[in-house]
């Protein structure tokens, strides 16, 4: 009789772990520390208060940019969150202050026109970052770009008239013979 042998090859019989689904990255904690927020607290002025902000949200920005570039992903998560914190910080700031005021204005003017800036920061730092961590950094842009329409519609108020996304807009012209004109 011919023994017939089966070997069975395991993934460990080459050296290898078996492979488990890789869990995608966490989002990133928004918060701010204790000595940002005592820095902050220290400012009376909304002016130098809005400035601290956007001084060290950019800080954090620069941060996450160096630990994107040395693929030190998690830490750069981690620096976006601190980003992200500083932002929501100064946004219910400036939401807690009156918005008839044209000083309230001048602080949404300067913070949309910093972050106009930090938009496409973000967007060359995602294009360089994996799939796992560059989803979070396509939810900042997001937030930024919601933070951005909020501080121009605090110039325009309930005066600007939105275009319903549902509402179906009227057709053009037609000619006498029944032709849409272009």
């Amino acid at each position: 009789m011919t023994g017939i042998l089966i070997c069975v090859l395991s993934p460990s019989a080459f050296g290898q772990q078996p492979r488990s689904p890789q869990m995608p990255a966490p989002p990133p904690m928004r918060l701010v520390s204790s000595q940002e927020r005592s820095q902050l607290d220290a400012t009376k002025d909304s002016k130098a208060r809005l400035r601290t902000s956007l001084d060290l949200a950019t800080t954090r920005l620069t941060r996450t940019e160096e630990f994107t570039t040395l693929k030190k992903f998690d830490q750069a998560l981690e620096e976006l969150g601190c980003y992200l914190g500083l932002l929501d910080n100064v946004r219910a700031f400036i939401r807690s202050m009156n918005h008839e005021k044209g000083s309230t204005r001048d602080l949404y003017r300067h913070l949309e026109i910093a972050v106009r800036a930090h938009i496409p920061r973000l967007a060359v730092m995602r294009r360089t970052t994996p799939a796992d961590y560059a989803g979070h950094l396509k939810d900042a842009e997001e937030y930024l770009r919601n933070l951005r329409a909020e501080a121009l519609d605090s110039f325009y108020g309930q005066s600007v008239l939105r275009e319903d996304p549902g509402e179906k807009k009227p057709e053009g012209p037609r000619d006498p013979e029944g032709v849409k004109r272009p």
